[in-house]
């Protein structure tokens, strides 16, 4: 039996989950609606604010979409309670980030501006020069963005320089040295 996917997932007041028509769930919550389609094979149940998810064989399929349901749709309830958010450091001299509206300005080296619009779903800030914070209500969504800002310019292994994750630590090599 899967670790993961017989956790029940705890429904917080004020978020709703329907269960529709060919497992199509979705999550009603204050920060918006999710939706997501988990496989058939599934049973999933709503009952006295809590959502268990159950498979009716131990067949490879269904043993191996039993936990990954159950972690989409409790990351569904967090993300329409709480919300998600990465947040990004830029390292480097002369590299630096500024917002305006929904596009964000990047100058990372390159000979012209890297200029990015925020998808629907996302939001980003830039608080100071040098940091940005993705937010949104779709784990894979936030994170997929901030993969994208981080793309640009990843960090590299000799100075460090580039786009890290917050509290990301990158391991520098040795330059190359006088040889004797």
């Amino acid at each position: 039996m899967s670790r993961i996917g017989r956790r029940p997932i705890a429904i917080p007041a004020g978020v709703e989950v329907i269960v529709e028509d060919g497992n199509l769930i979705r999550v009603k919550g204050p920060k918006g609606e999710l939706t997501e389609k988990v496989c058939e094979n599934l049973t999933i149940s709503v009952a006295d604010g809590v959502c268990e998810v159950t498979r009716p064989d131990d067949t490879r399929v269904n043993r191996s979409q039993h936990g990954l349901a159950r972690t989409l749709i409790a990351n569904m309830v967090e993300g329409v309670t709480n919300g998600y958010q990465k947040k990004l450091i830029i390292n480097g001299v002369g590299y630096s980030v500024s917002k305006s509206g929904n596009t964000l300005t990047l100058k990372l080296g390159f000979s012209h501006p890297v200029v990015l619009e925020d998808p629907e779903g996302i939001t980003t800030e830039a608080p100071d020069a040098t940091t940005v914070i993705v937010k949104g209500i779709d784990k894979a969504l936030v994170g997929n963005y901030a993969a994208n800002i981080r793309s640009w310019r990843a960090p590299e292994p000799y100075k460090g320089k580039g786009i890290l994750y917050d509290g990301e630590v990158v391991r520098k090599k040795e330059g190359k040295g006088a040889s004797a």
